[in-house]
């Protein structure tokens, strides 16, 4: 490294959360691949219809995965194969999780499955510019406290590295739901968000 100092600063910004992700599996098993699929195909159109009906757009509904594969089995007992379909809906109704979820469970029953909700933010990018103010300032103010007690006067910075975090809110999976395991009612809190940015900066000596 050249002369000088280097050191890290970091800001965190917090902020309320707009958006709700949720991510509902549909899964079933069956004694063939066929059947499985199709059972999974149907209940899974059958949730997205309902999701549909509570106000989710076109783009707010996604599938995220889809797998198929034999389960194992006690030798000598009937070979068995679970087809899952997972979606992820996101909504700016921070409150409507319980219709969401109700609705779900009302078109897919038992095979549904919550594998988690997520609070978020959608655009972060005020939150990024303010955390990154304050990164820079930590930075600065530990590179004059090091200048100062190595007897050095601080230059001009000659590097910047940059790193982001997010810390959303979120549950824990839950699955194996049953119908009307929740009720409509519901309430979820939010809480905040927080954004935290480092920076690793680069001070030549004066």
């Amino acid at each position: 490294m050249d002369t000088g100092v280097s050191v890290v600063g970091s800001g965190q910004v917090r902020g309320l959360p707009d958006v709700l992700r949720v991510t509902f599996g549909v899964e079933q098993v069956a004694g063939d691949v066929a059947s499985a699929v199709a059972a999974v195909g149907g209940r899974t159109d059958a949730v997205v219809a309902v999701l549909r009906g509570q106000g989710v757009g076109e783009g707010e509904l996604e599938t995220s995965a889809v797998s198929v594969f034999q389960e194992y089995r006690e030798p000598g007992t009937d070979a068995a194969y679970r087809a899952s379909h997972t979606i992820q809906v996101q909504t700016k109704d921070l409150t409507g999780f319980g219709a969401l979820l109700n609705a779900a469970v009302g078109a897919a029953g038992n095979s549904l499955a919550l594998h988690g909700l997520q609070f978020d933010i959608e655009d972060k990018s005020a939150m990024l510019v303010q955390a990154r103010e304050l990164a820079f300032r930590h930075a600065t103010a530990k590179a004059e406290q090091l200048a100062g007690l190595a007897g050095f006067s601080l230059g001009s910075v000659t590097a910047i590295a940059e790193s982001q975090r997010g810390f959303p809110m979120q549950a824990e999976a839950v699955s194996a739901l049953g119908k009307g395991a929740y009720d409509s009612s519901l309430n979820i809190t939010p809480g905040e968000h927080t954004v935290e940015v480092s920076l690793e900066v680069l001070f030549a000596w004066a």
